[in-house]
C-alpha cells in the first residue's frame, strides 16, 4: 500500500438515489480542505451494505441520506451509533432544514439539508474529519 493510500480517508456515501450520491461526491471533491488527506468514497445503495462496510472499521465518516428508501439514513445512523463501538462520525442529509432535530435524535454529529449546498456540506465534513487527522508540524 502506498503512503497516499494509507493517508486517504474513506467516506461512505449512502443513498438509494445515485444522483444524490454523485451530488455529495462532486460537492466535496477529492480534498475539501488542504489540512485533510484525500477522500476515498465508498458508494452504497442499500442498508445491509452500509452495515457491512461500517463493521469493517475503516470508514472515517458516513454520510447518510435521510430521505433514502426503504431504509432512511436517520434510522441507520441511530443503529450504527447504538451498535458500533467508537462509531465514526455520521452526517445525515435531511429533507429540509427543519428536520435537523431528527438528526439529533439519530445521534448524527451533523445534518445538512437537501438540496445539497456544497459549501455547507464541505464545512460540516471538514469539521467532522479534522479531529481524526493527526496534526503536522
Amino acid at each position: 500500500m502506498t503512503d497516499a493510500a494509507e493517508r486517504s480517508l474513506k467516506v461512505l456515501v449512502y443513498s438509494d438515489d445515485v444522483n444524490t450520491r454523485q451530488q455529495v461526491i462532486l460537492a466535496l471533491g477529492r480534498r475539501p480542505h488542504p489540512d485533510l488527506p484525500e477522500l476515498e468514497y465508498v458508494e452504497v445503495a442499500t442498508e445491509p451494505v452500509v452495515l457491512q462496510n461500517m463493521d469493517r472499521g475503516d470508514i472515517a465518516l458516513a454520510i447518510l441520506d435521510g430521505e433514502a428508501v426503504p431504509a432512511g439514513g436517520m434510522g441507520i445512523a441511530k443503529q450504527l451509533k447504538d451498535e458500533i463501538y467508537e462509531c465514526p462520525p455520521v452526517l445525515v442529509l435531511t429533507g429540509r432544514p427543519q428536520d435537523a432535530w431528527l438528526a439529533t435524535w439519530s445521534r448524527a454529529e451533523a445534518a445538512v439539508p437537501h438540496p445539497i449546498d456544497p459549501i455547507q456540506l464541505a464545512e460540516a465534513v471538514i469539521g467532522l474529519l479534522r479531529p481524526s487527522v493527526p496534526a503536522t508540524s
